[in-house]
C-alpha cells in the first residue's frame, strides 16, 4: 500500500479510506531532505518545509528570493525552466547537498538531500557490470533474478523483490535476493488492495520512491496552500513526499523499517516494481537511486524485447494457422463446415480445447464444449450485454456470467468473436477450468480490527487458497489471431453475400423471362388445342360410317387434346401467379371450402365420401387464389382416395401465435416421405400417370399461391395410409412478414 495524507489526517489512519486518500497532496515531506517552492515568474519562495533552514540556512525565506549559495543557482534554474527537460539536478558542494528541481503547475519545486560519498567511476563500473551480466541472460526469469541480486548489493538493503502485477492488479513476487535478515517472499501473492489505484498511478508517474525510516515524523510545508492558487501543493513528482500513515503501519507489520521502490514500465504501462526493504532504517542517496532507475529501465527494455520476441514467434505461428483456415474457407462453399473439418487448426489458432460456431441456420462444434443449450446461454448473454463488442475474452466466465459456473469444467475460459451484426452469429472458443493453489502473503480476506478501525493485516505468512472456475488467460497473440480470423470470415461472408445477391438478381431476371415465355407459349397453344377438339368432334358427328377403330382414334385425339388443353390452362395460371397482384381481405374459409367441395363432386356424382369438416378460422388473403389452393388440395384428396370404401376426408383449421393453419387429410394411397421434397415441384408425380389423371402442376400452384401470401405449406404421408397437407397463413397482424 502506498500513499500519503494531508496533515489533519496524519494521526487518524484508516485502511478503508486509504484507497480514497489524495496521496499526491499530503502537505508534508519526509525528514531526510528539505523542500521549497519558487514562483516561476519572479523566483520568489512561496512555500517551504519547516526544516529548510536545517539544510539551507538563511538562504531560503518564504516571501523572498533565495539568497547566498542557493541564490547563485537561480540562473541555472531559469535556463532549465525554458527547456523541455523534466528535472534539473545540481550538486551544492558548499552544503554537501544535491538539489533537484521539477515543475508543478506554474511553480518550481526544489528538493535538497545530502550527497552520498560515491565517485562517478564507481557508478560507471557498477552500471557496466550490470549491463554485461543482463545481456548474458537467456530468459525472462534469469533477467529478473540478476536485477534483484544486483540492486540488493548496490543499495545495501536487506532484501530486493521483483513484484509483478497481473491483469487484476494482484501482485506476485517473481524474483528475490536478500541477506537473510528478512523472510523470503518468493512466489507469494499480494492482493490489489495492498497498492490502491491512486498509488499505482503515482508509481507510473514517478518511478522512484524511498522511505528511509518508517517511524519518521512528517515535516509540514508552510503555508499549507499555495498563496497564488489557494490549493495544496501537488507532490506527485517529489522524492520527499510524505506517505500514508496506513502504509507506514503496513511496513511495520511486515517487519521493515525502510523501503525503496522502482517502477518497471513497459510500453507505458506499470508492469511491476522492484521493491527493496531493510529491517533497520536505511538511506540511499539521489545518485544511487538514479542508477537504480537506469538499471530497472534496462530491465524493462530487456523484458519488452523478450516479450516481443515471444509474441512475434507466436503471432507468426498463429498467422500460418489462420492462413490455412482462410485457404480452406475460400475454396469451400460453407465456411462453418470448412472450419469444423479443420477442427485441430481452429482450436490451435487460439490454444483452445474446443470451439463452437453458431450461425443463423446452423450449430457446429469441435473438441470439448458445453452442451448446446449452455452455449446458447452464452450467446444470448453476449447479444444482450456485449452487443457493441466484436470480441469478448474472459478466463473466468462465471465471474461475469454466474450461470456459467454450472459448466465451468469445460468453459471457464471463453473467447468469442461476432460474425454478423444482423443475426446472432459467433465463433466461440473454450478453455477448461484449471484448479490451482495460490500462495498469498497472509490471508487477503482477513480484516484486522481494533478500536472500531480496520488496520492493515499483521501476518504475512504464506496462506494457500485453491482457485476454481478459472482457465489459462488468453494472450494478446491469441486475441490478435481471433481478430484476424474474424476479419477473414466477415470478408468471405460479405463476398458470398455479394455473389448470392448477383445470383439472385440473375435468377429473378431468368424467372421473369421464363414466366414470359411460358405465358406466351401456353396462351398461344390454347386455341390450337381447342380447334383439335372441336374438329375431331365435328368429324365424328359427320362421318357416321366410320368403323369402330376409327371412332376410337377420334376419341383418343379428343381426350389427348383436352388433357393438353388442361395442362396449358394450368401452365398459364402458374405463369400468371408471378405477375398477378394480390387483393387481400378477410376470407370466409368455411364458405369457400363448401363451394369447392360442391364443384369437385359435380364431376364425380357416384363417389361416396365421408366429410369431416371443422370450424375454419377466417383467413387474410386473396379469395380467388385461396379458392385455387383449396380446389387443388380437395380435388387431390378425392382423387387419391377413390379406392377406399369409404373415403374419409378431414378438413380443419386453428389459430395460434399470430398464424392461421389449415389442414386436409385423406385415407388414400399416401406417399413415401423419402420423396416429400419432390411433391411441390412442377411436373413432379409420386404416382403413375396412367393410375391417376392430372397435369403435375397442381401442388406447385398451391405452394406458389401460399408463398405469395407469405405463408408456408407442407405435407406428410405414409404409403397406402393416406396423406395430410397443411398450409399456414399470417394473420392480419403479421401479414407483412414471412412465416419462418
Amino acid at each position: 500500500m502506498g500513499g500519503g495524507s494531508i496533515i489533519a489526517d496524519i494521526t487518524t489512519p484508516d485502511l478503508e479510506t486509504c484507497a480514497r486518500e489524495p496521496i499526491h497532496i499530503p502537505g508534508a515531506i519526509q525528514p531526510h531532505g528539505a523542500l521549497f517552492v519558487l514562483r516561476a515568474s519572479d523566483m520568489i519562495v512561496v512555500q517551504a518545509s519547516t526544516n529548510v533552514t536545517d539544510y539551507l540556512g538563511d538562504d531560503i525565506m518564504v516571501g523572498q528570493r533565495p539568497r547566498g549559495t542557493v541564490g547563485g543557482l537561480l540562473d541555472s534554474i531559469l535556463q532549465w525552466h525554458q527547456t523541455p527537460e523534466p528535472t534539473l539536478q545540481i550538486p551544492v558542494a558548499a552544503y554537501g547537498l544535491i538539489v533537484v528541481a521539477h515543475r508543478s503547475g506554474r511553480s518550481i519545486i526544489v528538493e535538497a538531500e545530502r550527497e552520498e560519498p560515491q565517485t562517478a567511476s564507481q557508478t560507471f563500473t557498477s552500471l557496466r557490470s550490470f549491463v554485461q551480466t543482463l545481456a548474458q541472460q537467456a530468459d525472462h526469469d534469469a533477467s529478473l533474478q540478476v536485477t534483484a541480486r544486483f540492486l540488493q548489493q548496490l543499495t545495501g538493503f536487506d532484501r530486493a523483490l521483483v513484484y509483478r502485477f497481473d491483469e487484476d492488479w494482484n501482485g506476485q513476487v517473481v524474483a528475490e535476493a536478500g541477506n537473510g535478515a528478512l523472510p523470503s517472499y518468493l512466489d507469494l501473492r499480494f492482493p490489489a488492495s495492498d497498492i490502491p489505484a491512486q498509488a499505482r498511478a503515482l508509481y507510473a508517474a514517478n518511478p522512484v520512491r524511498i522511505i528511509p525510516n518508517a517511524t519518521y515524523d512528517a515535516v509540514p510545508i508552510i503555508p499549507v496552500a499555495n498563496p497564488d492558487t489557494q490549493a495544496p501543493l501537488d507532490l506527485s513528482f517529489a522524492q520527499l513526499r510524505s506517505v500514508s500513515p496506513v502504509h507506514l503501519e503496513y511496513m511495520r507489520n511486515m517487519g521493515t523499517a525502510a523501503s525503496m521502490s522502482v517502477s518497471i514500465m513497459i510500453d507505458g504501462r506499470l508492469w511491476g516494481l522492484v521493491s527493496c526493504h531493510s529491517a533497520t532504517p536505511h538511506y540511499v542517496g539521489i545518485v544511487t537511486r538514479d542508477v537504480c532507475e537506469l538499471i530497472v529501465q534496462s530491465l524493462a527494455m530487456r523484458i519488452a524485447a523478450q516479450q516481443r520476441e515471444v509474441s512475434s514467434a507466436s503471432r507468426a505461428q498463429l498467422g500460418r494457422i489462420t492462413s490455412r483456415l482462410l485457404t480452406l474457407m475460400s475454396s469451400g462453399t460453407n465456411w462453418p463446415e470448412e472450419l469444423i473439418d479443420a477442427g485441430d487448426d481452429l482450436q490451435a489458432q487460439v490454444g483452445a480445447d474446443g470451439a463452437a460456431i453458431i450461425t443463423e441456420t446452423g450449430y457446429f462444434t469441435v473438441g470439448e464444449c458445453p452442451r448446446e443449450d449452455e452455449v446458447r446461454t452464452i450467446v444470448r448473454w453476449l447479444e444482450e450485454e456485449r452487443r457493441d463488442a466484436d470480441l469478448f475474452a474472459s478466463h473466468s466466465l462465471a465471474s461475469e456470467l454466474p450461470p456459467a459456473s454450472a459448466f465451468a469444467a469445460s468453459a471457464s475460459g471463453v473467447l468469442a468473436v461476432r460474425i454478423s451484426e444482423l443475426h446472432p452469429s459467433w465463433v466461440i472458443w473454450f478453455r477448461p477450468e484449471v484448479v490451482r493453489t495460490v500462495k498469498w502473503g497472509g490471508n487477503p480476506h482477513k480484516l484486522v480490527t481494533e478500536e472500531g478501525r480496520i488496520h492493515p493485516r499483521n501476518s504475512f505468512d504464506a496462506w494457500r487458497e485453491q482457485v476454481h472456475q478459472q482457465a489459462k488467460p488468453w494472450t494478446e497473440s491469441e486475441l490478435s489471431a481471433a481478430r484476424d480470423l474474424r476479419r477473414a470470415i466477415v470478408g468471405i461472408v460479405l463476398r458470398r453475400a455479394e455473389e448470392l445477391a448477383e445470383l439472385t438478381s440473375e435468377l429473378r431476371r431468368s424467372n421473369k423471362e421464363l414466366e414470359a415465355f411460358s405465358y406466351s407459349v401456353s396462351h398461344d397453344l390454347r386455341a390450337p388445342f381447342r380447334h383439335i377438339v372441336g374438329f375431331a368432334q365435328l368429324l365424328r358427328e359427320r362421318e357416321t360410317s366410320l368403323d369402330a377403330k376409327s371412332q376410337h382414334y377420334l376419341r383418343n385425339i379428343s381426350e389427348s387434346a383436352l388433357a393438353a388443353g388442361r395442362l396449358v390452362d394450368d401452365l398459364l395460371n402458374f405463369s400468371q401467379l408471378g405477375r398477378a397482384s394480390i387483393a387481400s381481405k378477410n376470407v370466409d374459409m368455411n364458405k369457400l371450402v363448401e363451394e369447392v367441395i360442391k364443384s369437385v363432386m359435380l364431376s364425380r356424382p357416384d363417389r361416396q365420401v365421408e366429410w369431416k369438416i371443422g370450424r375454419l378460422p377466417t383467413a387474410w388473403g386473396d379469395a380467388t387464389l385461396l379458392r385455387q389452393v383449396w380446389y387443388n388440395l380437395i380435388d387431390n384428396a378425392v382423387k387419391y382416395s377413390r379406392d377406399r370404401e369409404p373415403a374419409v376426408i378431414s378438413i380443419d383449421g386453428s389459430t395460434a401465435d399470430d398464424v392461421t393453419v389449415y389442414s386436409i387429410s385423406d385415407n388414400g394411397v399416401g406417399f413415401d416421405m423419402a420423396y416429400v421434397g419432390k411433391l411441390f415441384g412442377v411436373f413432379q408425380r409420386l404416382q403413375r400417370a396412367e393410375d391417376f389423371d392430372g397435369t403435375g402442376i397442381g401442388l406447385a400452384l398451391v405452394r406458389r399461391i401460399v408463398e405469395r401470401h407469405n405463408g408456408t405449406v407442407k405435407a406428410t404421408g405414409e404409403e397406402d395410409k393416406g396423406a395430410t397437407f397443411t398450409f399456414a397463413l399470417p394473420t392480419p397482424e403479421k401479414k407483412g412478414r414471412a412465416l419462418a
